[in-house]
């Protein structure tokens, strides 16, 4: 019975820690949050706690063989479903990666947890954290080139293309695609999708901005 409630312990633990990464995760309005981080993390645990521990009354009969790794490798295989869903592409731009892997990660941690590695799971978790607010602040040392997705609604105008692209050049700002249609009410604006490349240095905030100020720019949207 005192075996049990080391066990259950183990699943507090692990559910802890889903709620902590979930949390990061919610904070920065990401598709997972914390209720999903802290069922995967304790459900992987228990998984693992069963995988163990779960068939100890029938080792040693006759005939039973048993791997104890197998239940903790499905847990590995179906998180991994779990991730794919949470990735979807949008207008060209894969988003979801990063949460997957964190539901992914919570599902590793839980499955340290259960098997009794508390060092090694709560090290992951914090880890994550710190790891995870440190590379989303602006180190010039990290710095790449990023990608924004635009909604622009503009006048039919013969130079309009040109007068933004000339704006965005002046920023260093290049359009990596483009497409265009006509509005079906009012054919004298057209809208425009663009996906555009940033300087690393180059705040996406400022590019929406940049964007208004151009003579005979109706609307702008980031996606």
């Amino acid at each position: 019975m005192m075996l049990q409630f080391e066990f259950l312990l183990r699943l507090i633990i692990a559910g802890i820690c889903g709620v902590l990464i979930g949390y990061e995760r919610k904070s920065r309005m990401k598709e997972a949050g914390v209720r999903t981080h802290f069922v995967v993390a304790v459900g992987a645990s228990l998984m693992m706690v069963v995988s163990k521990y779960g068939f100890d009354d029938i080792l040693g009969k006759d005939g039973v063989g048993l791997d104890p790794s197998r239940i903790a490798a499905q847990v590995v295989s179906g998180v991994s479903f779990l991730g794919a869903g949470m990735i979807f592409l949008q207008r060209q731009t894969v988003k979801g990666l990063t949460t997957a892997a964190g539901v992914w990660t919570t599902a590793g941690i839980g499955l340290a947890l259960g098997s009794g590695l508390y060092t090694i799971g709560v090290g992951v978790t914090l880890l994550i954290l710190v790891g995870q607010k440190m590379l989303h602040r602006q180190f010039r040392w990290l710095s790449a080139p990023k990608s924004e997705q635009l909604i622009l609604r503009i006048e039919n105008e013969p130079d309009m293309m040109g007068a933004i692209q000339r704006t965005l050049l002046s920023r260093n700002i290049s359009i990596l695609n483009f497409h265009a249609e006509k509005m079906d009410k009012d054919e004298s604006e057209i809208e425009l999708s663009m996906l555009v490349k940033l300087p690393g240095s180059y705040p996406a905030a400022e590019l929406l901005s940049l964007i208004q100020e151009i003579q005979g720019v109706k609307a702008v949207e980031m996606q």
